[in-house]
C-alpha cells in the first residue's frame, strides 16, 4: 500500500494498476485528475450542467465496475471518453427513443435571422446545433479525434461523421456571423 499522499504525484499507469485491484483511493485520485476535463466534455454536450455532472458521475461509477476490463493504461483517456459519449448518447436516447445520430435535426435557417442582436458565445451557438451534430463538432474542435475516431466511438458511418461536422461547422459559422458587433466595425 503507498504511503498517504503517493497517489497524488503517481503516474496514471500505477493508479490504473492498482484501481484495477479495486484500490479506491487509487481511483479517487484519477476521478481528482481526469473529472474535470469529463465534466466539461458532458457540459458542451448536454448544454446543461446539472445533467453533465449526472452524467460524469454515472460515467465514473461505469468505469469503476469496468477497469478490471481495462488493459492499456494509456487508453484510460479514450476509455472515459467512450464512456462519456455512450452514457450521453443512453440518456437523449432514453428522452427521446426516435433519436438518430444519422438523422439529426438541423439548425433552422430562421434561428439565425430570428435572434438577430443577441450576444451569444460559442456554447450557446453549440447549443443550437443538433445533438448528433453537435457530438460530432465537440469531439473533434474540442477533444481532437479525428473523423476515424468519432465514428468508432459513436458507431456512426465515416461519411455520417464528416457530414455531421461540415455542417455543424457551417452552422456554427452561419450562427455566429450573425451576432459580430457591428459597433465594433471603424
Amino acid at each position: 500500500m503507498p504511503p498517504p499522499g503517493a497517489y497524488a504525484t503517481a503516474t496514471d499507469e500505477a493508479l490504473v494498476l492498482l484501481a484495477r485491484d479495486r484500490n479506491q483511493k487509487a481511483f479517487a485520485a484519477l476521478v481528482e485528475r481526469h473529472q474535470q476535463w469529463l465534466r466539461n466534455l458532458l457540459r458542451r454536450l448536454s448544454q446543461d450542467s446539472a445533467l453533465a455532472d449526472d452524467l460524469a458521475q454515472e460515467v465514473l461509477l461505469q468505469a469503476w465496475d469496468a477497469l478490471p476490463n481495462l488493459h492499456a493504461w494509456q487508453a484510460l483517456p479514450a476509455w472515459l471518453k467512450t464512456i462519456a459519449v455512450h452514457t450521453w448518447l443512453n440518456h437523449v436516447r432514453r428522452r427521446d427513443p426516435r433519436f438518430s445520430l444519422a438523422r439529426d435535426a438541423a439548425l433552422p435557417e430562421e434561428t439565425v435571422e430570428n435572434t438577430s442582436g443577441v450576444a451569444i458565445d460559442l456554447n450557446r451557438a453549440l447549443a443550437q446545433l443538433g445533438e448528433a451534430v453537435r457530438l460530432c463538432v465537440v469531439l473533434t474542435y474540442h477533444e481532437g479525434l479525428s473523423h476515424s475516431a468519432i465514428a468508432e466511438i459513436t458507431g456512426m458511418p465515416l461519411g455520417t461523421v464528416k457530414s455531421h461536422i461540415s455542417r455543424g461547422s457551417a452552422q456554427l459559422r452561419a450562427y455566429l456571423a450573425a451576432y459580430e458587433p457591428e459597433s465594433l466595425s471603424p
